[in-house]
């Protein structure tokens, strides 16, 4: 039988792929980017509330716990708002590519946040990272906005992966998810609170789009964001944001597939987005080279 970490790691490929395929909702749906993602947060959290009902899963928490884990939740909640940002002024595959630097962010902030040693070798996997994305800005520099957003996003993912790590030695993955949706929907409540966003048109929303938002929030987050805190528990930060570098890949073929022209790149990009690749494949033999 394979092992715990095995089954681990074709699970997260899966949930990677799965997050490749938000982009893709992210460019279909209409709506700007904060409401977009208070949306998805908020079904997302609700579905999870049903679910821990119907497992008999207790909310009980203690208030300095459940303050940690709202406030990982704002975390991801700027995360995904930067990540959507990002697609709405650039396109998909600029988005997804510039997201690999989150390893390149983990090899410095999991020995920073977890007292540890620095391992040159994440280190220098994060730099190959690096030279494929410069490659690609080289070529796809009219996109500054959108780089500098993803960019951002990439650090916020990074940190919400190890900030989890820790967490999930202690807790039930879906009583995390819940509480940190919960802690996003809050921190964007009070934003669009206080820019009188809340009007009726606010939930007027298109067909196509509730449709789009039942996806994202079910499949997209829900389901994947309990089972990658799971995953969690036998994989490392590290491990896991290299991982999701394959999110660009996946993305953009989805991406090309469903947009055809509007997501063709210059052909260096995807060199770079091959080097990406491959340093996710070394990372993995390495892995298994030295168990």
């Amino acid at each position: 039988m394979p092992s715990d970490n095995y089954k681990s790691y074709l699970h997260l490929h899966l949930i990677v792929f799965i997050w490749g395929f938000t982009a893709i909702l992210g460019a279909l749906i209409t709506l700007d980017a904060l409401p977009l993602v208070w949306f998805r947060m908020s079904l997302a959290a609700a579905m999870i509330a049903l679910y821990l009902v119907y497992k008999k899963i207790p909310f009980r928490a203690s208030p300095l716990v459940i303050a940690r884990f709202l406030a990982a939740g704002c975390i991801i909640a700027l995360h995904w708002f930067t990540f959507f940002k990002a697609i709405k002024v650039s396109n998909i595959s600029v988005t997804l590519a510039c997201l690999s630097t989150g390893a390149f962010f983990t090899s410095f902030l999991e020995p920073l946040l977890q007292k540890k040693k620095i391992k040159w070798i994440e280190v220098l996997f994060g730099m190959f990272v690096i030279v494929g994305l410069v490659i690609i800005f080289e070529v796809e520099m009219q996109y500054k906005l959108g780089i500098a957003l993803a960019l951002v996003s990439a650090f916020l993912s990074a940190l919400f992966a190890v900030i989890n790590s820790k967490l999930v030695q202690k807790y039930d993955a879906p009583v995390i998810a819940f509480y940190e949706l919960l802690g996003g929907v809050g921190f964007f409540s009070i934003l669009l609170w206080m820019s009188d966003a809340f009007t009726p048109n606010f939930f007027s929303i298109a067909g196509s789009d509730w449709v789009y938002l039942g996806i994202l929030s079910s499949i997209c987050t829900a389901y994947a964001l309990i089972n990658s805190v799971k995953i969690m528990q036998f994989l490392s930060p590290f491990t896991v944001m290299l991982t999701i570098n394959l999110e660009p890949i996946y993305g953009i073929v989805l991406a090309l597939l469903i947009f055809d022209d509007k997501e063709k790149m210059n052909p260096v990009f995807y060199l770079g987005a091959g080097i990406i690749l491959a340093t996710v494949l070394m990372n993995a033999l390495v892995k298994k080279s030295k168990k």
